[in-house]
């Protein structure tokens, strides 16, 4: 079995750290914060996300987990070498690869110091040209070795959702390997057949180039699946007796469409789906691309945040001094991610508006308070958020908040009003009780 190193020990490269050793494979964790590795020495994650802390101080137990802030252990005891640092959106959208390169560079160093062949597999996601151009450069120049002699590359992307990263990572829809060279696509296909066994999944084996756009079109068409359904959502809810959810059924069983991804609701948050999105439509113009549809998408997600406070307004012309719940804070269920989270968005519009904002996530709280201090109320239970409130907001759709019946906003709220932003509750069963809206429902016929 291959001894790996995960340089960049963010939510990626942890839940990649976590998968590999539940597999037997020995990884060291490299990463410049040495915080983190104290944190990660003594078994504490982080962040939040379902499994991987338990899979990680087993690790720890087991000496199959080893994190460090020293490329050079990492270069003379491992075989491949993955790095999941990431690559943030600059002010333009371009992605920032500081971090990549201050990665490469360090790697290429230590490089210089071992005979050994070695494979290094990009996983951060960069712009096409990036692996080649920038990281097979520096890793030639600051090792002073021969990319396809003395090491391989390859790009490898990641396709994992927040919330499901281990389930995404045992049981994935495919692998994709872009290669330098063949060696180092047999290396890497053959550590994965390892991995995996007799169930690894579809392996794509092509160039750096194709891989790296394989990457940045997955998340922009499943970007483009939301921002679709919601525009049909709005529509709906102009419609008396549409229903989104009964339309995105209909064309999910459609086998050319699938029903993934079209669920409508306040739109998309996470670290990717616009970062990506703003880092293609970057180099489309940059190539002479038209890239209206996906800036189209973008902002039909902007919008779809817009449309909450719309909502609210239908019902208080003037939101100063109302009361209003936000249930659900973390961008999707089973995470604490709270980058580009509708959340936040959804907030700050109602704290303009002088509205008095309170607040419930199961686990996102901490990080929230960071962001708006004491300017919202922290509840400590879903009751005790909606409890005097005028209005309700579902943000995220937590499974604790399904059991929210009815009876537990009228009995709770002083004006019992429901925003279903994710479409978790019966219409027809809530809008009997209570003054109800749901995401792309047109009220009954």
């Amino acid at each position: 079995m291959y001894n790996v190193s995960i340089i960049g020990l963010g939510w990626v490269g942890l839940a990649y750290s976590a998968f590999f050793t539940s597999r037997k494979v020995r990884v060291i964790g490299v990463d410049v914060d040495e915080r983190k590795i104290g944190m990660l020495k003594r078994g504490v994650m982080p962040f939040y996300e379902p499994g991987i802390s338990e899979l990680l101080r087993s690790a720890l137990r087991n000496g199959l987990f080893s994190p460090t802030i020293s490329y050079k252990e990492a270069i003379r005891l491992s075989d491949i070498l993955f790095i999941t640092v990431g690559t943030p959106s600059l002010a333009d959208g371009r992605i920032d690869l500081k971090y990549v390169s201050s990665a490469v560079e360090s790697l290429g160093k230590c490089l210089a110091e071992v005979n050994e062949y070695k494979l290094i597999v990009v996983k951060s996601t960069v712009i096409p040209g990036t692996t080649l151009n920038l990281v097979g450069r520096i890793l030639e120049k600051t090792s002073g070795k021969t990319l396809g002699k003395h090491f391989g590359l390859c790009f490898n992307p990641e396709f994992l959702k927040e919330g499901t990263a281990l389930r995404d990572l045992e049981k994935p829809d495919r692998i994709v390997i872009g290669a330098y060279d063949k060696k180092s696509g047999e290396v890497l296909r053959k550590f994965y057949k390892e991995v995996y066994g007799d169930e690894i999944p579809p392996v794509l084996c092509t160039n750096i180039v194709n891989a790296e756009l394989i990457k940045y079109a997955s998340n922009a068409f499943l970007a483009m699946k939301i921002s679709f359904i919601n525009t049909f959502a709005n529509l709906c809810e102009k419609l008396p007796g549409a229903d989104v959810n009964t339309v995105a059924k209909g064309i999910g069983l459609d086998s050319r469409i699938n029903p993934r991804f079209l669920r409508a609701g306040v739109g998309f948050g996470g670290s990717c789906f616009r970062k990506d999105l703003m880092a293609i439509i970057n180099l489309c113009k940059d190539k002479g691309v038209d890239s209206s549809l996906l800036e189209s998408v973008i902002k039909i997600n902007d919008l779809q945040r817009r449309h909450v406070i719309e909502i609210i307004e239908k019902e208080f012309s003037n939101l100063k001094n109302v009361t209003v719940a936000i249930l659900g804070l973390s961008f999707k269920p089973n995470t604490d991610d709270l980058r580009d989270a509708p959340s936040i968005d959804i907030v700050r519009e109602l704290l303009d508006r002088r509205a008095i904002v309170k607040v419930y996530d199961p686990v996102a709280m901490e990080k929230f308070k960071k962001i708006f201090g004491e300017k919202v109320k922290y509840c400590s239970s879903m009751l005790d958020c909606i409890k005097g409130a005028d209005c309700a907001v579902i943000v995220t759709e937590w499974s604790e908040f399904k059991n929210l019946t009815p009876d537990d906003f009228l009995k709770n709220m002083r004006r019992p009003i429901v925003v279903d932003g994710r479409r978790i509750y019966d219409p027809e069963l809530f809008s009997k009780k209570l003054k109800y809206y749901g995401i792309g429902w047109g009220g009954s016929i």
